[in-house]
């Protein structure tokens, strides 16, 4: 009828296991399941990447007006204490 039955797959399955053994087709198993594993942690982490980006509004902490007067006084203390 044109399509795969299941008597076609499991002859197909039989002889590739005949060809290869389990001990490899077991090691083949285990390098793509480690390797479907560690796309999805490096997708994940691309997304984390992503929206620590897009948090950040620019590349400097925020501060308060306080904070940044009293940064400004001690920049200017050091600049006259070096000249």
């Amino acid at each position: 009828m044109g399509g795969i039955s299941i008597w076609q797959l499991l002859i197909i399955a039989v002889i590739v296991i005949l060809l290869f053994g389990t001990k490899k087709l077991r090691n083949i198993g285990g390098d793509l399941g480690s390797a479907v594993k560690g796309f999805k942690k490096a997708m994940s982490d691309e997304e984390a990447a992503k929206k620590d980006a897009e948090a950040k509004d620019a590349d400097f902490e925020p501060k308060n007006i306080e904070q940044q007067k009293s940064a400004e006084t001690s920049e200017t203390k050091k600049d006259k204490e070096q000249a």
